[in-house]
């Protein structure tokens, strides 16, 4: 293998030289720490680097980074606006998530249902998370939270955003207070059970969205009696009620966050941590991990490694750097120890 190329610096101590002549070898993965992540940065290598540099160390790097600074054709090179945005984005990347820990769950909810619908385009799934995979209390007490920090309800805000049948699909999700005890109705399963398979095998799509009788199931029964009844339609049709929906992306995340939430978000952590995802994506990684430490953490990770064959926190500090790599590892691992 042929040697790795090393960069030279010269070292200054203030405005001498430490020793004349003294030099020091910097390989191009140090470099890549002046680099942004995939999320985050090495806040720790930035800083030694940069300390070490000397104005002529650092006009070599821009001069040999194409890619983050331009050459405007007045003989000095500029950051790129673009790679300079995403730096500073990263940069708060931490921030936000130990913002995000800090803050009260009422306050932190209310704020994700407010950016669920104002992102362009508008994020149906994380507002169907928020009022899917809360404790009837705890959304309650984010719906409250809403009213005091906008001066209006959950519900007219999502009447007002959205149209057509996700408008009455969403609007009910959100405003539903779910018994949350482990009373079910046998009869009423199978019946409803029946019901949704023949409105998943007869009808066409607009017919599902708008059939009356999936969205009272839907939104008004409780977790329990919807998981048995997920685990009914499995043995009685030999499939899943979500991968029979899958066509249906409205409707298969709500019976995935309803039923089986660790299979929803280990997919949401999946994307996260894929190849060149969106900002709405990496931003999920946050949001799961900070909002799912203390409920169902260790239920997802098991979930994550068996579905994507790999540790989630393998995964974590592959995808990210720095103090937003150690803090979302922490958390994992707190959670994990439940």
């Amino acid at each position: 293998m042929a040697e790795r190329k090393k960069i030279t610096i010269i070292v200054r101590m203030g405005k001498k030289l430490k020793k004349e002549g003294e030099k020091i070898t910097t390989s191009p993965e140090e470099c890549e720490a002046l680099k942004k992540g995939p999320h985050g940065v090495e806040e720790k290598s930035m800083l030694e680097i940069l300390v070490k540099c000397n104005p002529a160390d650092l006009t070599t790097f821009r001069k040999n980074s194409p890619y983050i600074f331009l050459d405007d054709g007045y003989c000095f090179e500029k950051w790129d606006p673009f790679h300079m945005k995403s730096l500073e984005i990263e940069f708060l990347r931490f921030q936000r998530a130990v913002i995000q820990r800090t803050m009260h769950p009422w306050e932190r909810d209310a704020l994700l249902v407010r950016k669920s619908l104002e992102e362009k385009p508008p994020l149906y799934n994380l507002l169907i998370e928020l009022a899917c995979t809360r404790t009837s209390d705890e959304f309650l007490g984010a719906r409250k939270a809403f009213q005091c920090l906008y001066s209006e309800s959950v519900e007219e805000f999502v009447a007002v955003k959205v149209q057509g049948f996700q408008r009455r699909l969403l609007v009910a999700l959100v405003s539903t207070y779910r018994y949350e005890g482990m009373r079910i109705d046998e009869a009423a399963i199978k019946l409803e059970c029946q019901k949704l398979a023949r409105a998943i095998k007869t009808y066409q799509r607009n017919e599902i969205e708008n059939d009356d009788e999936v969205l009272r199931i839907l939104t008004t029964r409780s977790k329990h009696h919807l998981k048995t009844i997920h685990k009914c339609y499995k043995e009685d049709y030999d499939s899943n009620l979500e991968e029979d929906l899958d066509d249906i992306k409205i409707l298969r995340d709500t019976v995935n966050c309803l039923c089986a939430p660790p299979i929803y978000f280990s997919k949401i952590l999946d994307t996260t941590m894929s190849i060149c995802p969106s900002e709405q994506e990496m931003e999920a990684l946050t949001r799961v991990i900070v909002t799912r430490t203390n409920v169902d953490m260790k239920d997802i990770a098991a979930e994550f490694d068996t579905k994507y064959g790999a540790p989630l926190i393998e995964r974590i500090e592959a995808a990210a750097l720095g103090n937003y790599r150690d803090f979302l590892v922490a958390l994992v691992n707190r959670g994990m120890a439940n």
